[in-house]
């Protein structure tokens, strides 16, 4: 179902499992109790949307996701695709941009590996570092095609925010609709530029590794966010935490999801951010990029 009214974190991962390449069962996110009670907690202090972004190759589990979702009363959109090359499967080299297009449909307008829980969007679909590789591509073109047959938006993996300009641009010259676009993880560039480039295209952007100080301090976000809104882009961006490990929760010491809204808001607020801004990415842009279709 598209999202209802309250706030949304539209970067996210109800469960994952990383561990086959990660080797490290910490990257095994199945807390389903746990993440039943942060969910809870999100929903006791606004939140009534979480976008979850786990595609094929990430040991999806659409079934568990809407579990979490009836016990904790989060509205979930759950979504279609391929991650990472060094996460995608054998048969993207053996399998057409038309055959992968189509089953992307299928999960959109039949249901998710066979059953009635449909996709509501496509990806997190991603680039490796620095570059595209060529069962990359394919995805990005079967993710295209799926999108125009669709409608549903799309939303990227950019590896440590590199990347993100040669995604808008492939978007552009396969004639994707930008204006259906999220370019992921452009908090991690720390460079503001980059990322009003990124903005002058006509896509949308996500902060969604927010609390994540190993990989970018959360006063360069804020810092980044104070550019965007004297450029007049506050109707482009999301928020979201990224949280893809059993220690990024509360009952493992983790900072958890309300982070965001406890500890992050409030250095924005701090900071100068205006809270209209602060609105639209919780609530109006990712109501107006994630409508009924």
């Amino acid at each position: 179902m598209p999202l209802v009214e309250g706030m949304t974190y539209a970067h996210e991962h109800t469960t994952i499992d990383l561990s086959s390449l990660k080797h490290t069962e910490d990257t095994n996110l199945n807390c389903f109790e746990e993440t039943v009670e942060e969910y809870k907690k999100l929903y006791e202090k606004g939140v009534r949307n979480v976008v979850d972004v786990t595609v094929r190759g990430m040991k999806r589990n659409p079934e568990y996701v809407q579990r979490v979702a009836e016990a904790s009363g989060m509205n979930i959109l759950q979504s279609t695709g391929w991650y990472q090359d060094k996460f995608l499967p054998e048969y993207i080299y053996e399998k057409s941009v038309e055959e992968l297009a189509q089953m992307m449909i299928d999960d959109i307008q039949k249901g998710i590996d066979g059953t009635s829980i449909k996709a509501e969007l496509i990806g997190e679909i991603g680039t490796s570092k620095n570059e595209m590789t060529e069962r990359e591509r394919k995805v990005f073109e079967a993710a295209i095609f799926a999108q125009k047959v669709t409608g549903v938006p799309i939303t990227t993996h950019t590896t440590l925010g590199t990347y993100g300009k040669e995604q808008v641009e492939f978007f552009k010259e396969q004639g994707a609709d930008l204006s259906k676009i999220v370019i992921g993880h452009v908090d991690l560039t720390g460079d503001t530029q980059y990322v009003l480039d990124l903005l002058k295209e006509g896509v949308f952007v996500e902060f969604d590794t927010v609390g994540k100080e190993n990989y970018m301090p959360d006063a360069t976000r804020l810092e980044m966010l104070k550019a965007i809104e004297k450029a007049g882009y506050t109707d482009k961006v999301f928020l979201s935490m990224d949280i893809t490990r059993r220690s990024q929760l509360e009952y493992k010491g983790g900072l958890g999801y309300s982070f965001l809204l406890d500890s992050f808001i409030p250095l924005l607020r701090e900071g100068g951010l205006s809270e209209e801004f602060i609105q639209k990415m919780l609530v109006d842009n990712p109501r107006s990029f994630y409508p009924a279709y």
